[in-house]
């Protein structure tokens, strides 16, 4: 599994709207997406130090992030995702779960099933020997597009917020949700493999971009806790 170069930036309400207009001209909406954007909601893991989210503060550079991820509270789509960074590029491990194995990865009683699914493997091994567990929900809109050349994915994530109520993963709506930055601002997400096309480079300049490393995980917990690392 090769690395992706995938790089954030914070951008506001009127950013994306001239994105959007420029990058529809020169790719393509994600096939799974129907309509203007997606939901995304993802339970992420963390051990009993919250040394996922200390090694992100901390710039680590190597680090893994652990999470369950659904598009519909009723779907029975459920996807495991190990999210590994290492020297400023991406890699991502995944594999699908039933409704009964996440229900048991949850609440910590999944007893250990070896087998092909490697990223089901070591989240077992990690909640067994790290002792993760649930730490927060994130939930939020994605509209997407995509270019072949270069598997060039590029994403707004607007309305990200965040909650501690993990046991309300599958609910239509989850408790206590709090705005992960402050009004009207987003994230966006340009993503591709060994190169990014001078056709598409060419329509993201509009002025200065504030790149981040923070993950939207990382977010969440401060906002959660009633901190946050962009000015408000």
């Amino acid at each position: 599994m090769e690395y992706r170069v995938e790089n954030k930036y914070l951008v506001t309400d009127a950013d994306l709207a001239v994105l959007r207009a420029r990058l529809a001209t020169v790719m393509k909406p994600d096939a799974n997406q129907d309509g203007d954007f997606y939901t995304i909601r993802s339970v992420y893991f963390d051990d009993i130090a919250d040394s996922c989210m200390n090694e992100n503060e901390d710039g680590v550079d190597q680090r893994k992030k652990y999470r369950i991820r659904i598009y519909d509270p009723k779907s029975d789509f459920i996807r495991l995702e190990i999210k590994e960074k290492n020297r400023g590029v991406t890699k991502k491990y995944s594999c699908k779960l039933t409704r009964q194995e996440t229900d048991m990865i949850m609440d910590g009683s999944m007893p250990l099933t070896p087998g092909d699914r490697k990223p089901l493997n070591l989240m077992q091994l990690q909640m067994r020997c790290r002792r993760m567990q649930p730490k927060a929900i994130i939930e939020y809109e994605r509209t997407a597009f995509v270019h072949p050349v270069g598997n060039v994915r590029i994403t707004f994530d607007r309305n990200i917020m965040a909650s501690r109520i993990c046991e309300d993963f599958f609910e239509d709506r989850v408790s206590t949700m709090v705005p992960v930055l402050p009004a009207g601002m987003h994230v966006l997400e340009v993503k591709y493999d060994e190169f990014l096309p001078d056709f598409i480079a060419r329509q993201l300049e509009i002025g200065v971009l504030r790149q981040t490393a923070f993950s939207k995980y990382y977010l969440g917990r401060l906002a959660i806790n009633g901190e946050f690392p962009v000015d408000r």
